[in-house]
């Protein structure tokens, strides 16, 4: 004859053993101040002696509390947009927070709103939305949900509340680096046009560019990948000599395709043209010659993001629209040094 299954202790049977109210256990559960120290450890080392594990519906139920926050996110096979969603599941967990993830093809009004609904069906308390297209920030703006939302990675001009790093201080640093090597021009390889961190990138260059008093030459663009980088190498290669000698590149996948251009081109690198990228990928500092490039601190985005969004859960965030915008780090390796002008050369 089959044994008939346990079930698992409830927090009445917790109160049976402590020899205690059930309000009591339900107390020492929420780390409720007003219970004395000795009931406290009766009830801990019953809990302990039944394995009791609190039924979490049955916690959201009574908090109106579910400690779970939503993520909706696109282009995670890039580095930047995964390194986001892995920091921000991280910072979570370090909070007691899990994270419910929606991944989409691309962040559209209708299917921004079909993951929030899905969102809000789960009870989450809070959303972040990796959002690095312009495109769907504005779609973003354009919805209404019953939680707040915090926008990650979106760059400037954004109206909701954001965390991201500051890309145009990033080309700042990138293109003053070449500057103050000695190189009188620097050109730009830049990313998508509806990427926001595209154009951040690009303004910061430009800028740079601009208070040196040189004119920015026209910028070539590509799409993220290696193979636009490539492509695009090959059309800068035939600038050598004419007066390129630097290239700023907006992401080190890119970087990557434009070195390889260059070498097959028979230019060298830093000797003829200096390369600088952005991201600092795990496998820049191997590329031939390692690649100088900005380094962007995905974790203390995550951990920004996770805390504004939990100041505005809780009500503690200022009035306005919160801005957080993260420091990143120039990487100086030797894809540049000092440029030296050749006696009879073309100005640089």
């Amino acid at each position: 004859m089959a044994q008939p299954q346990l079930r698992p202790p409830t927090m009445a049977d917790v109160a049976r053993l402590a020899g205690v109210s059930h309000q009591t256990v339900s107390r020492v559960l929420g780390d409720h101040p007003h219970v004395r120290e000795e009931t406290r450890t009766k009830v801990l080392r019953a809990i302990e002696e039944m394995g009791y594990r609190r039924n979490s519906s049955a916690r959201a139920l009574a908090t109106r509390r579910t400690r779970t926050l939503g993520v909706v996110a696109s282009d995670t096979t890039l580095y930047g947009p995964a390194s986001t969603l892995f920091a921000l599941e991280e910072a979570a967990r370090a909070e007691g927070y899990l994270v419910s993830t929606v991944s989409l093809r691309k962040l559209t009004v209708e299917k921004l709103s079909e993951a929030l609904d899905h969102l809000s069906e789960g009870g989450v308390e809070g959303v972040l939305a990796i959002a690095p297209q312009r495109s769907a920030v504005e779609a973003l703006a354009e919805l209404r949900h019953p939680f707040p939302v915090v926008t990650v990675g979106s760059g400037s001009g954004v109206e909701i509340p954001s965390v991201a790093v500051d890309q145009h201080l990033g080309a700042r640093l990138a293109t003053g680096h070449l500057l103050a090597a000695g190189h009188r021009q620097v050109w730009h390889l830049a990313g998508p046009e509806d990427w926001q961190e595209a154009a951040d990138r690009e303004a910061g260059w430009r800028a740079t560019l601009e208070a040196a008093g040189i004119e920015p030459p026209l910028s070539l663009r590509g799409d993220w990948s290696p193979l636009s980088g490539y492509r695009a190498g090959q059309e800068l290669a035939g600038w050598v000599g004419r007066g390129l000698t630097a290239v700023f590149v907006a992401n080190d996948q890119m970087a990557l395709g434009v070195l390889r251009a260059l070498r097959e081109a028979g230019v060298r690198t830093p000797q003829d043209v200096a390369v600088v990228g952005f991201d600092d990928i795990p496998e820049s500092e191997f590329f031939a010659p390692p690649l100088t490039t900005v380094r962007q601190d995905f974790s203390a985005v995550g951990q920004q993001g996770i805390a504004q969004l939990l100041d505005l859960i809780e009500g503690r965030a200022p009035s306005g629209t919160p801005r957080i915008a993260i420091e990143p780090q120039l990487v100086v390796r030797a894809s540049t040094f000092p440029y030296t002008p050749q006696p009879g050369g073309s100005p640089g």
